[in-house]
């Protein structure tokens, strides 16, 4: 094991353990509203985190497999799965270093940043993530697109990727249709409660 992967693994963990719940249990809008209209099928769920997106595709009628590097995270979507009567196949991996096996109808990468992730290790994930994608099926990322307007310098430092930068790592090939290629902005409250925005892009892309 690298020391990459044993610092990622150590960093959610830590970041888990922080408090009892972490999210707030509601699905990602972007990913709810890209997806309310599809036909349900095989869906694998990319950083599921507690589980929240992988519980409401559940209940929707996907058959989900959600994959985090963190087990605590994954023991509460777990939980909460089987407190709702539902069946989801759980995986831990790093994805810098494995990826689940099998092809999808659909494939939701919601939010993967990541401080001890590289921006090239990211981009691989996405190209992985576009491979699993069956034919016919979707690939949807949500990503930040910016910092809060709240946030401090430090954070407004980082350098998130643009749509037009996604669309070229990912180095999709002709099979590919861009559905929705969206700047959205959303109401955002600091944990101070300073009401400001934040922008967020969202992706569906549909393998032909």
């Amino acid at each position: 094991m690298t020391e990459t992967v044993a610092n990622a693994e150590e960093f959610w963990e830590d970041f888990y353990r922080e408090r009892a719940q972490i999210w707030t249990g509601n699905p990602n809008p972007l990913l709810v509203r890209e997806v309310a209209g599809l036909t349900p099928g095989t869906a694998l769920d990319l950083g599921c985190g507690e589980g929240a997106d992988a519980l409401w595709l559940a209940k929707a009628g996907w058959q989900v497999t959600a994959v985090d590097i963190s087990a605590t995270a994954m023991e509460r979507g777990a939980r909460r799965a089987a407190e709702a009567g539902v069946t989801i196949a759980w995986e831990r991996h790093d994805l810098q270093a494995s990826f689940p096996a099998g092809t999808f109808d659909l494939v939701s990468a919601q939010f993967l940043h990541s401080p001890v992730e590289l921006p090239d290790e990211r981009a691989g994930i996405l190209r992985s993530a576009a491979a699993a994608v069956a034919p016919g099926g979707v690939l949807v990322i949500g990503s930040h697109a910016a910092a809060p307007s709240w946030a401090s310098s430090a954070m407004h430092a980082h350098v998130f990727p643009t749509i037009e930068q996604m669309l070229a790592q990912l180095e999709l090939g002709p099979e590919w249709q861009v559905e929705t290629a969206e700047l959205v902005h959303t109401p955002s409250t600091s944990p101070d409660g300073v009401v400001g925005q934040r922008a967020d892009s969202v992706l569906r892309l549909r393998r032909g």
